[in-house]
């Protein structure tokens, strides 16, 4: 069950939700979401380093991305057809009985601007900054600013906490990430029994 803006004020006020900074939540607390603000960190890809990547080979993804930080006020600007990774501002911590879905805004939506098409889901447990895949659908470019509205986080309450939840076993590879950060698919066991 999705929690109510209710719920999710309880949550964050008994430490089961974390938000850090949490400057301002209440203009951000929708009926059953949280917004998240645009970080300083993007993961830009550049194409003329690889002729391809493969998802079995970490090596043909050597140098593929640089990391760019914004500075206050500084546009960044996402070309048609272009993906970046990007980062939350908000340090997300959830208890071990509460998952979160991290969901794109309707107002970038329409500018042609989607945000985090996949991989949604935020495993109980889960502590860092959220990175996101921003992709530009549109004709336009866009400017997007560190700081803006870019996300809205929902939440939901486990049948019971979780057994291993996520950061407590050596494959949960994303854990405590402070930064944009690329893809970890390398780091996946081939033998399906583990």
């Amino acid at each position: 069950m999705i929690l109510s803006d209710r719920d999710i004020k309880r949550a964050l006020a008994s430490g089961r939700i974390r938000i850090d900074p949490a400057d301002g939540f209440e203009d951000r607390l929708g009926p059953e979401s949280l917004d998240f603000r645009l970080g300083t960190s993007f993961l830009l890809f550049e194409r003329s380093k690889q002729p391809f990547i493969d998802a079995r080979r970490a090596e043909t993804a050597e140098g593929i991305a640089r990391t760019v930080e914004l500075s206050e006020d500084e546009p960044f600007i996402i070309h048609p057809n272009e993906l970046v990774l990007a980062t939350t501002l908000e340090r997300l911590q959830l208890a071990d009985d509460i998952a979160a879905r991290l969901e794109g805004r309707s107002s970038l939506g329409r500018l042609g601007i989607i945000v985090h098409s996949t991989a949604s889901l935020f495993h109980a447990g889960w502590d860092g900054h959220a990175t996101m895949e921003l992709g530009n659908l549109g004709v336009m470019p866009v400017a997007l600013y560190a700081g803006m509205r870019v996300c809205a986080f929902t939440f939901e309450e486990l049948s019971s906490p979780a057994e291993h939840p996520y950061g407590s076993k050596r494959g949960d590879k994303y854990s405590g990430q402070d930064r944009a950060s690329g893809s970890r698919i390398w780091d996946e066991s081939e033998d399906p029994g583990s």
